[in-house]
């Protein structure tokens, strides 16, 4: 079954045991499906914490969380919430089990039991898919930043979810690989039809690949539109702490 937002929080909140603080506050979304949605935020914001509801890593402290249609909350549903909505970390290190390329993709398969020749295809795509074929046979310790993160990318593409929830995917890259990774996570979900969640601190990049914009602050959304809409509001943008993306800083200082 299709769903026209396969992600939904509706009032969404967690609060962390050790301050009973809520660092996701009453927050309501909807992620279309194919879409491309960017949800930035200043450290602290809840951005890390939103993307990990959004897999059942996290459980809402109040309000829901819907993923394809299946509440996250019901212990029965937690197996299927996670295969609908893949989940990339910020370290791909964290994520890379294996000792080679093709076998590190391989191990999200193995634990769902998916026939030996069907896992081949299935390696094999996802690797094309991320432009990473041509390192079936690498060991991941020899890989740069950017090509380690595609490979974590192809583990959880192997799997086939509807939903790629990207959590800080570039934080530790270099502006090459940056550019890597989300020209792989664009061209896929072009190829694909995935849904995409990114979020990130960052908005240089974003603004050419998304097509909505959340922004947090303190756990609640404080903006959120096209790329375009939120980032004309360059001095609410400020206050938060996001920088603008350099060809909006410049736009601005122009127009002063």
């Amino acid at each position: 079954m299709e769903f026209q937002n396969p992600i939904e929080t509706q009032d969404a909140v967690y609060r962390y045991e050790e301050d009973g603080r809520p660092a996701v506050d009453h927050v309501t979304l909807s992620v279309p499906r194919g879409a491309f949605v960017a949800v930035l935020g200043h450290n602290g914001s809840g951005k890390s914490t939103l993307a990990k509801l959004m897999n059942a890593l996290y459980l809402p402290t109040d309000g829901r969380v819907l993923v394809c249609g299946l509440d996250t909350a019901q212990e029965e549903h937690l197996w299927d919430v996670r295969r609908h909505a893949g989940m990339v970390f910020q370290n791909p290190d964290n994520q890379i089990v294996a000792t080679v390329v093709r076998e590190d993709v391989a191990f999200g398969l193995e634990n769902l039991g998916i026939p030996r020749a069907e896992m081949r295809a299935r390696i094999d795509h996802a690797l094309v898919q991320v432009g990473m074929q041509a390192f079936t046979g690498s060991p991941p310790a020899h890989l740069s930043g950017g090509q380690k993160q595609r490979v974590a990318i192809a583990a959880i593409l192997a799997m086939r979810p509807r939903v790629l929830v990207l959590d800080e995917p570039t934080a530790n890259l270099d502006p090459a690989g940056k550019a890597e990774v989300l020209q792989a996570v664009a061209e896929l979900r072009r190829s694909s039809g995935a849904t995409v969640v990114f979020v990130s601190h960052e908005s240089d990049f974003i603004a050419e690949f998304s097509d909505r914009v959340v922004v947090l602050n303190e756990g609640t959304v404080a903006l959120q539109g096209s790329p375009a809409e939120v980032f004309a509001r360059s001095d609410e943008l400020q206050t938060i702490g996001l920088q603008l993306p350099q060809v909006c800083e410049v736009a601005r200082q122009l127009n002063r």
